[in-house]
């Protein structure tokens, strides 16, 4: 409503201005006294022209002025000043001689509005105790109508000096028409950062919205860097004072059909409240996210989340499917208040990737430094969709049940990261690591220590479950518990996630199982014999058997394991034969035979076909080796 104020009172200021002009003559230098005073008293701004005032009779009569400052409340809160380069103002000579003043066409030359940003709500007053009277309302103005408007390169600059706090939407290009069916046309341009912006709107004559109270609006809008379609909206709108109500919303975003109402209250700091029912609402992610993260590092860009001081809202929107970037929800439900800096966001029951999700989310960020609270519960959520929306993390598969409260500070994602604080228990069943197999991988550890995850696009190490329990500190997730268990491949272990750092310190204890069995085998495992560490950058980290000088001299560590008499993986404690000596077995019992055969009969016919025996191995070595 105060830009709708806001451009009322130039109209009404330059016009009235045009009026004096002609009725007085031509003023020198600054506008005198009694002209500022009338123009106040008409519009609520104080005036000044700095630059030329012009009259031409041909080829129309206009009037031009040059360098016209408009302010209100200067030197408080909530100045507001405008700043016109130039104002033309066209108008039939005759409409001068009746008195009802007729202005064809009103041509704004960079125009800059700056509008207060407040933190506070303030009292509402009464439009005659704060000079806020529409510009009809003025005796000067009541009879003028106006044809055409047209800005020119124009500004919104919001403000507020205090916070070191300024946004500006620039390159507005608009023009509003009232045509031979009596109906308002605008149409506009305009850019605010990155973001292009087009709006398209028609409604009732203004002069008819006060008799009727409801005026049909419909508009379009359009930003392709912000929403994944065009907007197309009908709905009554009434403006009573500083009220703006929206009613029957009905429209589509991108195709998709919505309904809703909403209210603004403009008179101080904004209060916007929204119900929304949308059928698919996509919103466009920021191309700048995706290099902000790097594998080895937060970002150090700092978050901007001033903006949410200066507006409060109480915010309902339902939607069948939501899509933020390749991040898909459907349905969704959520509610969320905004007052006084601090966002508090609810969902219940949110249909994520085949599971449910509920938390609560509390930002707050009135202070110098933003603070964040998360508390949520995940049931049955497919893992590999929801880790590659959100974290570009695509290694592993299976349904995750997961229950978290965690809480933090900081003014860019590092610091987040590192100071955060809480609880959090993660559950993986029924899927797979992609790219990695761990058995094959433990393996390699009798040879000699691995530099990274060793990772194949082609292979795969299947799990039956993945847990873990973390209490998290100081960014630093610490678990007692971490288990894996799969067909061919067990594990447990203990350390820590440095969060912030994105580095590992992890102690396992991983163990080979000879059977293809998951969650409930009785197969007793064999293992390395010795515990494996897994420290450094969790996108590449060492991992090495926890030897005493394992890493200051490797040769001799390496050494000594052999000599031990692990083997492969150690001995199995009932046989007291080694891993190999046990698979060797397996593998003749597999094909039939009691003795191998010799290496010189390569051709031999007589082996018989694959038992379920040799399948059964067959399907052991290709986890382990991976062919």
């Amino acid at each position: 409503m105060k830009i709708v104020k806001l451009v009322g009172a130039v109209i009404a200021a330059v016009v009235l201005v045009v009026v004096i002009v002609l009725a007085v003559g031509i003023p020198s230098g600054m506008m005198t006294s009694a002209i500022q005073a009338r123009v106040e008293r008409a519009t609520g701004y104080r005036i000044e022209i700095d630059g030329t005032t012009r009259i031409a009779l041909w080829p129309t009569f206009h009037v031009t002025l040059n360098d016209v400052t408009l302010d209100r409340h200067a030197g408080t809160g909530d100045a507001e000043r405008i700043e016109i380069a130039q104002a033309r103002v066209e108008m039939p000579f005759g409409s001068l001689l009746t008195g009802k003043l007729v202005v064809t066409g009103l041509a704004l030359e960079k125009p800059v509005a700056y509008l207060p940003l407040l933190r506070e709500r303030t009292a509402t007053k009464t439009a005659s105790a704060n000079n806020d009277a529409a510009p009809t309302s003025a005796s000067d103005a009541a009879q003028i109508r106006i044809d055409r408007i047209t800005i020119n390169d124009g500004a919104l600059v919001f403000a507020n000096p205090r916070d070191k706090v300024e946004d500006r939407i620039e390159a507005i290009n608009a023009t509003a028409a009232i045509g031979a069916d009596r109906q308002l046309t605008i149409n506009a341009t305009a850019r605010s950062g990155t973001h292009a912006l087009k709006l398209d709107l028609r409604a009732a004559r203004p002069g008819d919205a006060a008799a009727r109270r409801n005026v049909p609006v419909e508009l379009t809008f359009e930003a392709p860097s912000l929403l994944a379609g065009t907007l197309t909206a009908k709905a009554d709108v009434r403006i009573t004072d500083a009220m703006v109500r929206i009613n029957g919303g009905t429209g589509t975003l991108g195709g998709k059909p919505f309904t809703g109402w909403a209210s603004v209250d403009l008179a101080s700091k904004p209060l916007v409240k929204l119900d929304l029912d949308i059928q698919e609402l996509a919103i466009g992610k920021p191309a700048q996210a995706a290099t902000q993260v790097s594998a080895t590092s937060w970002s150090d860009a700092p978050f901007d989340l001033r903006g949410l001081n200066y507006v409060d809202a109480d915010v309902r929107i339902s939607a069948a499917h939501l899509a933020y970037g390749d991040l898909q929800i459907a349905p969704l439900a959520f509610g969320a208040t905004l007052d006084r800096g601090t966002l508090t966001a609810k969902v219940e029951n949110l249909g994520a990737y085949e599971g449910l999700a509920n938390g609560t989310l509390t930002l707050d960020a009135s202070g110098a430094t933003p603070r964040l609270a998360l508390q949520g519960d995940l049931a049955g959520i497919r893992a590999l969709p929801l880790l590659s929306g959100l974290a570009d993390f695509d290694r592993l598969e299976g349904k995750l049940q997961a229950k978290f409260t965690v809480q933090s500070s900081g003014n860019n994602a590092r610091a987040m990261m590192s100071n955060l604080e809480g609880t959090a228990f993660l559950d993986f069943r029924d899927g797979k690591i992609r790219g990695i197999n761990i058995a094959q991988m433990i393996r390699s550890l009798t040879a000699g220590t691995l530099n990274g995850w060793q990772s194949d696009e082609v292979q795969a190490t299947d799990l039956s479950q993945l847990s873990a329990s973390f209490r998290i500190a100081q960014g630093k997730a610490e678990t007692g518990d971490l288990t894996l268990i799969g067909p061919l491949v067990r594990m447990r272990g203990t350390g820590t996630v440095d969060l912030g750092g994105k580095a590992l310190a992890l102690r396992v204890e991983p163990k080979l199982v000879m059977s293809l069995e998951g969650q409930g085998s009785t197969a007793d495992p064999v293992g390395l014999g010795i515990p494996v560490m897994i420290q450094g950058p969790w996108a590449a980290p060492q991992i090495y058997p926890d030897m005493a000088g394992i890493l200051d001299n490797p040769d001799a560590a390496y050494a000594r394991l052999r000599e031990l008499g692990q083997g492969l993986f150690g001995t199995d404690t009932k046989t007291g034969k080694s891993l190999g000596e046990t698979l060797g077995g397996m593998i003749r019992q597999g094909l039939g035979g009691s003795q191998p055969q010799p290496r010189s009969a390569p051709d031999r016919q007589d082996v018989p076909d694959d038992s379920d025996g040799a399948s059964a191995i067959n399907g052991i070595l290709k986890q382990l080796f991976g062919r």
